[in-house]
């Protein structure tokens, strides 16, 4: 999971032609770009600009609450490049959405912040970032992954290995003061950036020697970032763990959990080993992450796709009584089983929106106010099931296609804080249909491939094969 796209390398430029520029104001131009971009190396030592704040952010929240709702995160492919007019399209359907946009500082779009200590390129990163402010979205960072001089690499401008090792694995003990002070410097330059997710997956908190988690090296690398974030201003919202909510089939693991399982299967008892030793030593917290799929380890849909969804809500109850009503994010989720290449190509978008409404619904009910969904574009000229609009290389590109429609509105009808209310579902329904509700809307699934009739708040209705539907009150 989250392995989508790791280098940001370019793969797609736009040409803007300049024309009937006088040269006073093409040198105006100049000197504006040279104060607002990031992008280039200073002196050893030093930074070109990377303590100071980045071209025109949203004026903060005085008080920023930690919650953000239900948005995305941006991967290697995404609507900051391609087509200005694709581009334009895609900003223009978030503007009116006004979803939560979260961007990792290192991979998925962005290189490498500090390829040399004390020297900063922020580049790809500022472009997402001011991506984000256009299209009127709440900007998140995740503050992964790390420069490879902090992993006992060479330093220097082409040392960067974009392959899966660089990014899997965490930075050495010694230098998680040097990743603390990557955070605070990224804190100041957006100052807009209101909330912080520490790591990714528990990316390279692996213990060989012992056959678990690394908990003690993530909460110690957590604990100094949460300080330094604290100190760039108090009002900053940090959160984590960010671990892979694991589960497995009770009958064949060892380390399935005794307590928290249901006919979704069973967790594995060393991811709550970790988030239990965490939540009890963490410096402090203003919303806890985790993410996770429906689907076991093994890729075992436990009983079914729809009913495996179950999982999702009780692996929320029991993070929120652990961590005792922390606002609770969904970093990532997943209902569909990928291949060898990490796709997830193998069901109808019909039947695909179906079952990732049916987790949306099954979040929200273990308490979560806040999730992204992973991946909203991918490489030219290449399918993308699940996408959340088509791909922005070409003019036409940058519609909106069917997930962007749930999301988007799934985002607009439940934010956080949402009061749901129960609501009426016939009996002969019970067992085909998912049902969340305020008490303004209610939306309802069809968990199956026929046509059905459903009575739902009093109302009876027809429903496609999959069909989601969304009803007023």
């Amino acid at each position: 999971m989250g392995r989508h796209g790791w280098y940001s390398g370019a793969r797609r430029w736009r040409v803007t032609a300049l024309l009937g520029v006088t040269v006073a104001a093409l040198a105006l131009a100049v000197a504006m770009i040279s104060t607002l971009r990031g992008g280039g190396f200073g002196t050893e030592g030093t930074t070109r600009d990377g303590d100071k704040v980045h071209g025109t952010p949203a004026t903060p929240h005085a008080e920023p609450k930690p919650d953000v709702g239900w948005g995305f995160t941006h991967t290697q492919y995404s609507a900051d490049q391609g087509s200005s007019g694709a581009a334009a399209r895609v900003e223009g359907l978030l503007s009116r959405a006004a979803l939560p946009q979260n961007q990792h500082i290192m991979g998925w779009g962005a290189g490498n912040p500090e390829p040399v200590k004390g020297r900063y390129d922020f580049e790809e990163m500022d472009r997402r970032i001011d991506f984000v402010r256009r299209s009127g979205g709440t900007p998140v960072v995740t503050l992964c992954c790390a420069p490879d001089w902090m992993k006992g690499g060479k330093p220097g401008t082409d040392s960067t290995d974009w392959s899966q090792a660089s990014l899997e694995t965490a930075p050495t003990p010694a230098h998680y003061k040097d990743f603390a002070a990557l955070a605070a410097t990224v804190a100041k330059r957006y100052p807009d950036v209101r909330h912080f997710v520490v790591w990714n997956e528990f990316k390279g908190f692996w213990n060989n020697s012992e056959g678990r988690w690394d908990y003690e090296g993530y909460t110690q690398l957590y604990n100094l970032v949460y300080k330094a974030l604290k100190q760039v201003d108090d009002k900053i919202m940090v959160g984590g763990p960010y671990l892979v909510m694991d589960s497995v089939d009770p009958r064949q693991e060892q380390n399935a959990s005794a307590t928290l399982r249901g006919a979704w299967g069973a967790m594995d008892q060393r991811v709550l080993d970790a988030f239990d030793y965490w939540n009890q030593h963490k410096a402090g917290a203003d919303f806890v992450v985790v993410d996770g799929s429906s689907y076991t380890k093994d890729d075992d849909l436990l009983p079914d796709e729809f009913a495996a969804t179950d999982k999702l809500t009780a692996v929320g109850a029991w993070v929120r009584q652990q961590a005792r009503g922390l606002p609770l994010w969904w970093a990532e989720y997943y209902v569909e089983p990928a291949d060898g290449n990490d796709d997830r190509k193998g069901w109808s978008e019909d039947h695909r929106v179906a079952v990732q409404a049916t987790g949306m619904i099954a979040m929200a009910k273990g308490g979560a106010s806040s999730g992204f969904y992973w991946n909203p574009e991918e490489e030219k000229g290449t399918d993308c099931p699940g996408c959340l609009w088509t791909q922005t290389d070409t003019a036409d590109g940058g519609r909106a296609l069917p997930m962007y429609h749930l999301v988007s509105r799934f985002g607009k009808e439940f934010p956080p804080g949402a009061g749901y209310r129960t609501v009426s579902v016939a009996e002969d329904d019970v067992p085909n249909v998912r049902v969340l509700a305020t008490d303004k809307v209610v939306l309802v699934v069809n968990t199956l491939n026929r046509a059905i009739s459903a009575q739902i708040d009093g109302k009876r209705f027809d429903m496609k094969a999959y069909e989601v539907k969304w009803l007023r009150r």
